[in-house]
């Protein structure tokens, strides 16, 4: 979830619950006002109707006493008084427990403006007698409607009390849990920021952490939570950011380690490159001389040695064909037999199929040599080497064999550890092509780009067998390789 989406999700959350606890505690209140208004409002109006009556009372005793205009004004307009709230009596109680008792109170209130009537017709005649006695009977009820208007007020009283309770109760209970919901709408308030602002806060502390650390130099930086929102984004971000920058130093590294790797190549070049022309002309000198003297197998094994010499005084950073790297075995192979003459026998199965695919220059030469040197030298007769070269699906496959004294399982995996190539070939210098084997898989492993192209096979007494894949289609670019390496 997404910051943004958090604020505009919680925040108006928050705001709804608040407003919706306003709201109930308000009803609440309104509800409890509405019972209490009700409960004064009929109380009032058995006041207001006793105290209607008694002022009606005394104005048709005024009119009685002096008959004239503005007395029947002011006597028609206490008797709408009088009726008004006979009407409001009956609205309200209407539906009430003091249905019964309002309706007699009400009859009450009818008899009184009977008798006020009565009254008017016997001040009509000369004599005033009648008028009093009428207005005495009204008296009376009026002292009726006075008792029984403070009956009904105890009675209101004394039925709505437990309803008084009650709505203190409710009341009561409506401030607990007013409280109640405000501490928990506090509580919620103050884990939903706490809860936010941890969520922003936190990747920032984690991002400034690991940019301290690559401050100092740490680029291996641990993968953080996954998280959605922006800033888990960015954390992800930076940490592949870091990662890649880690890949380009790792690659820079190698790089420099290439560039180091030529460099002493090349002082070694320049060390054995002594006037390499003049070489080669006394070389094809004494070809021809030999030819002119008949000795032609001296003359083919002088060539032989030349096209060596010119071959391994090529630059070693470009990378040649399997076919040019087989002619250049072919006239080593020339050589060492003209030295072990019918002691060793060299084999071949090529497929013509894998003869341009690439690889590193003086790459099979060192490993025939060390075969040579350290597995068929010792042998008087029946040594065989065979080099074999087919090609696969996604890969070309070399091997060269022999059934030398081979090696021990110590001395095969040192072959292979190279990085304790580079500690041996500062100690162990020999002679040869200044190329060794674990050279060669070095600069394999450089030009191809994995470290799982050699397999070794071998044991004391039973020969050795080296094979190496290369890859279809892949190899390029400079190979950089450290000084002489034997095995």
């Amino acid at each position: 979830m997404t910051i943004r989406m958090k604020l505009l999700l919680f925040i108006p959350l928050l705001v709804l619950l608040v407003n919706s606890v306003t709201y109930f505690l308000f009803e609440s209140g309104k509800i409890v006002q509405t019972s209490y208004d009700r409960t004064i409002v009929r109380v009032l109006l058995y006041k207001q109707s006793v105290k209607t009556a008694e002022d009606h009372l005394k104005t048709l005793y005024g009119y009685l006493l002096n008959p004239n205009d503005g007395g029947a004004g002011e006597l028609g307009r206490s008797r709408e008084q009088l009726l008004a709230a006979r009407a409001s009596l009956v609205d309200t109680t209407a539906s009430t427990p003091m249905a019964s008792a309002a309706a007699g109170y009400v009859h009450m209130l009818d008899t009184l403006m009977e008798q006020e009537q009565a009254a008017l017709a016997a001040a009509t005649t000369p004599a005033l007698r009648p008028a009093l006695d009428r207005y005495e009977e009204a008296e009376q009820t009026t002292g009726f409607i006075r008792e029984e208007g403070q009956h009904l007020v105890d009675m209101e009283l004394s039925l709505y009390q437990p309803v008084y309770k009650q709505i203190q109760q409710e009341t009561g209970r409506i401030n607990r849990l007013g409280a109640a919901i405000l501490i928990v709408n506090t509580v919620m308030s103050v884990v939903i920021a706490i809860w936010i602002s941890r969520s922003i806060t936190r990747p920032v502390s984690r991002l400034v952490a690991m940019a301290r650390q690559v401050s100092t130099g740490n680029l291996r930086l641990e993968p953080p939570p996954r998280s959605g929102d922006e800033l888990g984004i960015l954390l992800g971000a930076f940490t592949q950011m870091s990662s890649d920058l880690n890949v380009l130093i790792e690659k820079d590294k190698e790089s420099l380690e290439r560039d180091r790797f030529v460099k002493e190549l090349e002082l070694q070049a320049l060390q054995s490159q002594i006037n390499p022309h003049f070489l080669f002309n006394t070389l094809n000198v004494l070809s021809k001389l030999a030819l002119l003297e008949g000795a032609e197998k001296t003359s083919d094994l002088i060539v032989s040695m030349s096209n060596l010499l010119r071959y391994n005084l090529r630059k070693l950073d470009r990378p040649v064909t399997l076919r040019e790297e087989l002619e250049h075995v072919k006239e080593y192979i020339t050589i060492q037999q003209a030295r072990f003459r019918d002691r060793v026998k060299f084999e071949t199965d090529i497929d013509d199929s894998a003869l341009d695919v690439p690889i590193p220059l003086l790459t099979l030469q060192p490993i025939v040599e060390n075969s040579f040197l350290h597995g068929i030298a010792d042998m008087e007769q029946g040594a065989v080497i065979r080099l074999e070269a087919a090609r696969r699906a996604d890969e070309v496959r070399i091997t060269l064999s022999d059934n030398g004294i081979g090696m021990s399982e110590q001395e095969r995996l040192a072959l292979l550890r190279l990085e304790e190539a580079e500690a041996g070939a500062e100690k162990k210098p020999q002679a040869g092509t200044g190329l060794g084997t674990r050279n060669v898989f070095k600069r394999l492993q450089l030009f191809y780009g994995s470290g799982d192209l050699v397999d070794i096979e071998s044991g004391p007494g039973e020969g050795t067998k080296v094979t190496i894949r290369i890859p279809a289609g892949k190899g390029g670019g400079t190979i950089h390789v450290q000084s002489d390496d034997r095995r």
